[in-house]
């Protein structure tokens, strides 16, 4: 057995074998070579001397923006959250590995990085989602930086901003139609709908939502986990899906069940184990319960928004009854408020004309 921290052994040979690290390899891992003696303290003096000057170099050369990827995922692969890692591997597999990824690391610059986003931009990607894929570069930049001493090359790229795209809702007529449809057929897929219209749930949180996740005595709705499919690294499929905790800390929370809601769901109350949208211990999937969504938008022959617009026109109601910002961004789970101004409250063409009505007073001749 090798005395703590040194790496010496005895073989069976008889001979004494020591190990240090003799610099890293191209994909990261660290290269060991061996030294041996017929005594340990021949070896423990040789293995001071090697070790001594084996760390006068220990950064690789020639690395790609690649390599350096290969070496930063295997670093956070038990750091970070499954689907948090599965995103990451999807934007360098899909926008980075076959293009910039090639480029060694020591000719990289803030310009070719700036024209890599640029391209990302022009070739039709969102702001939101090119800077996504420049925020995982920077990662790997940083990672470089306090890894081997390097530059970080993307401490000067240009961060892409633009206007998201307006969400398209329901209009006011169009939610009442759909609310009655859903209130006078409360199914568990309905009242599943209802939730997430009266609550803002995403729809992960609301396939993950067990029995035991609702007190219907208090009138408290819990979330702790959420629902996604992901590529799947092991097995035949190339997806899986997983349930996992919500996608930060502060979605994990309560929420209080309006009152309209709590009869419904207590005509569907199953055991504690079992999933809301199921009623068993199997779990329906979010792209399951966004095909039943669109069927009953098509029935109705109301507008084709987005599952997810259900979540928007939550946040935009709740502001229109006077609901504070704080409050409201709490309930939706974001970290913070600008979260919600920024991207979950919608201002329609009426309430916009009932403030302007409002202003008309200030003008107003006696």
């Amino acid at each position: 057995m090798a005395r703590r921290g040194e790496n010496i052994y005895k073989r069976k040979d008889g001979r004494w074998e020591g190990r240090y690290r003799n610099g890293i390899k191209a994909d990261g891992t660290t290269k060991y070579s061996s030294i041996y003696g017929k005594t340990y303290a021949e070896v423990k003096t040789k293995l001071s001397e090697k070790r001594a000057k084996s760390s006068v170099s220990t950064i690789p050369k020639n690395l790609t923006l690649n390599n350096l990827f290969t070496m930063w995922f295997a670093e956070i692969r038990m750091k970070v959250k499954e689907s948090t890692y599965m995103n990451y591997c999807l934007k360098f597999e899909k926008h980075i590995s076959s293009s910039i990824g090639k480029t060694h690391y020591d000719k990289l610059t803030t310009e070719n990085l700036n024209a890599f986003i640029q391209c990302k931009l022009s070739s039709g990607l969102s702001p939101r989602y090119s800077a996504d894929i420049a925020g995982v570069i920077k990662s790997v930049c940083r990672f470089a930086k306090r890894r081997f001493g390097y530059d970080d090359k993307s401490e000067f790229i240009t961060m892409p901003k633009g206007k998201s795209k307006e969400k398209e809702l329901l209009s006011k007529a169009e939610q009442s139609k759909l609310n009655h449809y859903l209130i006078i057929n409360p199914t568990v897929t309905n009242v599943g709908i209802l939730l997430s219209s009266a609550t803002g749930i995403r729809i992960g949180e609301l396939c993950a939502l067990k029995w035991e996740n609702i007190d219907l005595e208090k009138g408290v709705l819990s979330v702790r986990n959420t629902a996604q499919r992901i590529k799947n690294l092991s097995g035949e499929a190339s997806t899986k899906l997983v349930v996992t905790s919500p996608k930060s800390n502060s979605s994990v929370r309560e929420i209080p069940l309006p009152e309209f809601i709590i009869p419904l769901l207590n005509k569907l109350k199953a055991s504690n184990d079992c999933y809301l949208l199921s009623g068993t211990r199997g779990i329906v999937e979010p792209r399951v319960m966004q095909y039943r969504f669109k069927r009953i938008l098509n029935e109705l022959q109301l507008s084709n928004v987005s599952y997810h617009s259900l979540r928007h026109l939550f946040a935009t109601n709740c502001i229109a009854l006077g609901v504070d910002v704080k409050t409201l961004s709490e309930i939706l789970g974001h970290s913070s408020v600008e979260t919600t101004l920024n991207r979950y409250i919608h201002s329609s063409m009426e309430r916009k004309a009932a403030y302007m009505k409002t202003i008309s007073t200030i003008f107003t001749v006696a």
